[in-house]
């Protein structure tokens, strides 16, 4: 039996891509479509989590799933020695799909490996991030209208930011020019410059972040500074205010430049940019939402005539 998880979307096809954000879009206009009732879907949450862990969980519900799964691993038996295997063993017992976040870089494929339970990855360490990257997706393609010869700056954390890894890995077919914006602490790392010189994608590196430096962004994708990525505090607080966006910055913005973040937010973006209408990282979240559901019934076998007829 085919093994349909979901651990990257680096290497799916343009069509793939188009086939889950068009199911996305019919979400989006009916998220309530009882598709999964006697299914159960598992979220294993081994590290903190809000909207990821709330989304897949609100999306599951409204697909008429029922949802198990834990948000704290202290109060499973992984704190009492059980390895990964054992838990994704046991747990696919009682599930039809797990959700999975983890703090190990490879954790979602190891999975997906010891079971025939499909698995989606919800993030694995500072490695891949593919729900967000498909929301992101949705989100750039509803606001620009196409996917297709954007600017997309990166700014902050690019060193540890498994968001800005997975959507710069599914861009590669859409003819993208990046710039990538971060203290040399927190650059982007080199297997990912490597990738993109590879994958024939142009990208620009600097440092400095004002109002000229955004004139010619379409996607300005701010993030964090992950301060539970860092071993030596010290270096975390060197680093965490390197670039704040403040509504001034963006007075020669084109019209069409938005804003994502993956949220949470610390400082980084300051509250008086949430009035602009550049801001677009509260729909984004919303848009998880609808990009789940489509994850999840792919991951079953659910295409977008089945949808539509719901």
């Amino acid at each position: 039996m085919e093994n349909r998880s979901i651990v990257s979307i680096a290497d799916y096809s343009r069509e793939k891509i188009q086939s889950l954000l068009d199911m996305a879009a019919e979400f989006e206009q009916k998220p309530n479509r009882k598709l999964l009732e006697g299914k159960v879907v598992a979220t294993l949450f081994f590290e903190p989590s809000t909207r990821t862990r709330l989304s897949f969980e609100t999306a599951a519900n409204r697909l008429g799933a029922r949802v198990i799964g834990f948000s704290d691993p202290k109060a499973t038996s992984s704190s009492k020695g059980e390895t990964l295997k054992d838990t994704i063993k046991m747990v696919s017992n009682y599930a039809d799909v797990i959700v999975m976040r983890h703090y190990l870089e490879g954790a979602a494929q190891y999975a997906s490996e010891v079971t025939d339970v499909p698995i989606i990855n919800a993030g694995d360490g500072s490695n891949l991030h593919p729900s967000q990257t498909m929301l992101d997706l949705y989100s750039i393609r509803k606001t620009q209208g196409k996917l297709d010869d954007l600017n997309i700056y990166m700014v902050g954390d690019l060193k540890y930011g498994r968001t800005i890894h997975s959507l710069l890995m599914s861009m590669r077919k859409y003819n993208p020019t990046f710039t990538f914006i971060a203290p040399k602490e927190l650059e982007m790392p080199e297997e990912y410059k490597l990738y993109c010189k590879e994958q024939g994608i142009r990208y620009h590196e600097r440092q400095d972040f004002d109002e000229e430096t955004l004139r010619d962004c379409d996607i300005l994708y701010m993030t964090r500074v992950q301060r539970e990525r860092f071993s030596d505090l010290m270096e975390y607080e060197r680093v965490k205010d390197a670039y704040i966006l403040r509504a001034d910055m963006l007075s020669k913005c084109r019209p069409n430049m938005k804003i994502l973040h993956p949220l949470p937010r610390v400082n980084e973006i300051q509250y008086d940019v949430d009035d602009s209408p550049h801001a677009y990282y509260f729909q984004q979240a919303q848009n998880g939402l609808y990009a789940r559901e489509a994850l999840i019934c792919d991951v079953l076998g659910i295409g977008i005539e089945e949808i539509k007829k719901a």
